[in-house]
């Protein structure tokens, strides 16, 4: 390997892992005599990152480590290289998982009296069957509610490398208006972030309940359009 630029040999180690890898990581791969410096790969994975601009995939650091994924401008062109229907998220769904991100930690009761509805047991177990929320603690109120958060997975899902880089309320505040596909199984990493589809509302309208008093039922709710996104890692933060 040692023939070979160290950027080179890290686009290969990427291209085949198929995951998010961290810079400890690619250490190990190397024998400890032959070794590069923790300042060396760092080095070499931002020249990676720069020498892919302009091609159709890029490299791109998220919570679990570095992967490469391809450019959500060819997302909807990507997508149809898989003809198996892709998992549709109601809008339901999306709205508790935004308010679960935005406002963590968050009881699911606290959710509720935002929303104005019943948080249907079905999300949540989709939420947790799809690792992106987890019990982070214990409200210290009578009953002691789960406090909820959410996962490193949810982060590479949506291409994050932190909660400081989910997009701004303001740029969310439309969900109608937000075409996205959250999952296409088997397809390339792609991040989602750029049209990502936590519907939060404004800030300051977060508190407002709706008019509906009754549960969430996600049979009935309206189905989103989908965008490609990247498989689920396992490793919990």
């Amino acid at each position: 390997m040692s023939e070979q630029p160290l950027s080179v040999v890290l686009e290969a180690v990427l291209l085949a892992a198929g995951r998010p890898v961290t810079v400890e990581q690619m250490l190990e791969l190397w024998e400890e005599t032959q070794r590069p410096t923790p300042e060396a790969v760092r080095e070499a994975l931002a020249e990676l990152e720069a020498a892919c601009a302009g091609r159709a995939y890029e490299v791109r650091q998220v919570s679990s480590g570095w992967r490469v994924q391809v450019r959500p401008v060819f997302a909807d062109v990507v997508s149809r290289l898989w003809q198996e229907r892709p998992s549709r998220y109601s809008r339901a769904l999306l709205e508790t998982l935004a308010l679960i991100a935005y406002r963590q930690p968050i009881t699911r009761g606290e959710i509720e009296d935002i929303r104005g509805v019943t948080v249907s047991t079905t999300i949540m177990r989709t939420l947790h069957e799809r690792n992106w929320v987890r019990v982070v603690g214990h409200r210290e109120v009578p009953g002691r509610p789960e406090l909820l958060g959410t996962t490193r997975e949810f982060l590479d899902y949506f291409g994050l490398k932190s909660l400081d880089d989910l997009p701004t309320l303001a740029e969310l505040r439309d969900l109608d208006d937000i075409k996205v596909q959250l999952e296409f199984p088997g397809g390339a990493p792609v991040p989602a972030i750029e049209r990502l589809a936590l519907a939060a509302p404004e800030d300051e309208s977060l508190d407002e309940p709706s008019d509906s008093t009754e549960a969430d039922d996600d049979d009935h709710e309206p189905q989103l359009p989908t965008l490609v996104a990247g498989p689920q890692d396992s490793q919990e933060r």
